[in-house]
């Protein structure tokens, strides 16, 4: 007789274990459980069948796999938890002693990094463990960064240490100066949660978000503690990152710091980068200094055109030319045919109208690296410095000054500096007030006030440099592209900031293309139809107010009245007599009445309007008798896509009905 099986020991019972049973066989505490399975990616798991994997009556919610729990028995870090749990039981029987001293030095040599930033431990090899290789670690970036940077704005706690946050700004600045010397950051996006980031690290896109420089408050029912420890594994983390990609361009990590440039807000004026030259420039050198082998008939017709250039005219040297291309033979020739079409890169054109548009091939691809390098910044002090200076330098600009209120670091702190070529404002023009005679003489000759340091007054500008709103560089920057300045005048109605993450799908909404290009006929026709009813009801409102003017003006005198209303009896009368005589005309001719025509426009409109039914009729006949020829698997299939895509064009249609709504409240305010 087989043996009995027990419930639990087999099936999809052994595969899984509960959180009490994991921590039971661990021997630590709920907490410091959480905080082991988060350092080693462990996290809960969901059972086909909760029933058949509870072991007990009580229904169990959190299950975890019972390999992954056996893998952590192995873990070093258990006893560092163990011997923690130890001197902490220490301290409570010092202080029921009542021996505060002793207490006090148990406390020093506990570990809690909550408290003070220092942990006793290492997460090392747990990086290590968790990415083997680089690329593992590049590609899980972008929530690290994104986490670093907000406790890095994170005013200091109790429950957020000052040593903490000061650790992450420091990574996060040195992983910035990477960015800059590499010229790896691509894109940029402000929108209401922060700036969002993205940039090309040795083929791996890594976007983060990095909130505004706000006076951050802290709410309490936010666990600092799970998020505490989320950072103390991401700080490992990007100090493996940034030490790896420092090496890879040549520079020694980490940079110097200088502390008293960061008490004054330099930031990453702060660091110092050392180390050879970049790895990406010493190449072409190499490439310099090797010897090349010419082939002898080549350099002799190159002779010979440098001998015409000398001695006779363009003409000539254009002959000889041709004719030392004819003469050349084997690879010089092949060579020069490669170096003509040089010049010239392929184009990937759609074959049909409406195909896809393949992206296009650039012969410059690291355009964005000196999109700046010819432009001198200066910095005003309502707008924000940090953003600003990083995007700046990352692409290409090194120029880059300040007002000295936002800190130190500033290339320039001169708003005079003839240099400065554009000029980043974030305040629109304000009125100049006429000073009286006598005011304004002799100050900041002696002393000068840090918050009204700028030389300049109100609306006055330098002569021949460019002043622009700071979403200039952001889109500047997406576009590859200096736009045009006029359009990002200070007090100017900015364009339109639109994400460069999201890509524009055929048929879809699109705001940088005009409305007229991409609504349906019908919607186009339904635009104009509104426009003329709210245009006929704008001259009833006009005509009514022109009576009730009149009615006003005739209170004062009761023979006006007379008059008018004589007048108007008058015209009516008329109207009547000519209405009867059409009648009479009808009935002795026996012909319709001849009423008032519609104008050709109303005509035209409502031809339209029965040709457009009229194609949708045959149209949606067509898609039924298509449809009655597919399978009904197929037939579902197709009543889902068409279902997807007419709530697709629907919430393009919402989007233009509120662009046309702007566009005819900008034109009444123009009018």
């Amino acid at each position: 007789m087989p043996r009995i099986k027990k419930k639990g020991q087999a099936g999809a019972a052994r595969n899984y274990v509960t959180r009490n049973q994991a921590i039971r066989k661990l021997q630590i505490s709920l907490p410091d459980f959480r905080q082991l399975c988060i350092w080693k990616g462990i996290y809960p798991r969901e059972p086909r069948s909760k029933k058949k994997v509870s072991k007990s009556s009580t229904a169990s919610t959190t299950f975890y796999y019972a390999k992954d729990i056996q893998y952590l028995l192995h873990e070093p870090l258990l006893q560092k938890f163990r011997d923690r749990k130890v001197l902490e039981k220490k301290i409570s029987k010092a202080l029921g002693r009542g021996d505060v001293g002793d207490a006090k030095r148990l406390e020093g040599n506990a570990s809690r990094p909550d408290k003070t930033g220092k942990p006793r431990y290492t997460l090392d090899h747990v990086v290590r463990e968790r990415y083997p290789t680089f690329v593992d670690a590049l590609r899980d970036l972008d929530d690290c960064l994104s986490m670093l940077f907000l406790f890095a704005n994170l005013p200091s706690t109790s429950s957020v240490p000052a040593e903490m946050i000061a650790r992450c700004e420091r990574l996060c600045l040195e992983f910035q100066h990477y960015l800059i010397v590499s010229k790896s950051v691509t894109k940029s996006f402000l929108s209401i949660k922060g700036i969002y980031y993205q940039a090309n690290i040795q083929g791996e896109h890594v976007l983060w978000l990095v909130p505004y420089k706000f006076n951050q408050r802290i709410v309490g029912d936010i666990d600092f503690r799970i998020m505490g420890t989320f950072v103390e594994f991401y700080m490992t983390l990007l100090g493996f990152v940034n030490f790896r990609l420092y090496t890879s361009v040549g520079l020694k990590y980490p940079p110097k710091f200088d502390a008293v440039k960061d008490e004054n807000a330099a930031e990453l004026g702060a660091f110092t980068l050392e180390g050879k030259t970049l790895v990406g420039t010493e190449e072409p050198k190499k490439l310099e200094d090797a010897t090349h082998e010419v082939d002898p008939s080549t350099q002799a017709a190159v002779n010979e055109v440098l001998k015409t250039f000398q001695n006779g005219t363009e003409e000539a040297a254009a002959a000889a030319a041709a004719a030392a291309a004819k003469d050349a033979e084997g690879d010089g020739a092949a060579d020069d045919e490669v170096q003509a079409n040089a010049g010239t890169i392929d184009k990937f054109e759609p074959v049909a109208p409406g195909g896809d548009v393949l992206f296009q091939p650039d012969s410059s691809p690291n355009d964005h690296a000196k999109l700046f390098s010819n432009c001198t910044f200066y910095l005003s002090r309502e707008t924000p410095r940090q953003p600003l200076e990083f995007l700046l330098k990352a692409f290409g600009c090194k120029r880059v000054g300040w007002d000295p209120v936002l800190g130190d670091g500033a290339f320039t702190t001169n708003e005079l500096d003839p240099n400065i070529t554009h000029q980043i404002v974030d305040r629109p023009p304000v009125q100049a007030v006429a000073e009286e005679d006598g005011e304004g003489e002799g100050e900041g000759e002696g002393e000068e006030d840090n918050q009204t340091s700028q030389k300049l007054a109100a609306n006055r500008r330098v002569p021949g440099r460019i002043y622009v709103q700071p979403q200039w560089v952001w889109d500047c920057v997406n576009d590859v592209e200096l736009k045009e300045p006029h359009l990002y005048a200070p007090g100017a109605p900015l364009p339109p900031h639109l994400s460069p993450f999201v890509r524009s799908v055929q048929g879809a909404y699109d705001p940088t293309v005009p409305l007229e290009e991409q609504e349906p006929a019908e919607e186009a026709l339904e635009a104009d139809e509104d426009a003329d009813e709210t245009v006929e009801g704008m001259d009833v409102v006009e005509d009514d107010e022109d009576n009730e003017e009149g009615d006003d003006e005739d209170e004062d005198g009761e023979e006006g009245a007379d008059k008018m209303d004589a007048e108007v009896e008058d015209d009516e009368s008329a109207d009547e007599d000519a209405l009867r005589q059409q009648e009479l005309e009808a009935e002795l001719t026996g012909a319709p009445i001849k009423g008032n025509s519609t104008n050709g426009k109303a005509k035209a409109k409502d031809q339209a309007r029965k040709a457009l039914s009229k194609k949708a009729r045959e149209e949606a006949e067509d898609v039924e008798r298509a449809k009655g020829m597919l399978s009904k698997k197929k037939r579902k299939l197709y009543e889902q896509m068409m279902y997807t895509n007419n709530k697709k064009s629907a919430e393009g249609q919402k989007l233009r009905a509120k662009r046309r709504k702007l566009e005819k409240e900008k034109a009444k305010g123009k009018s």
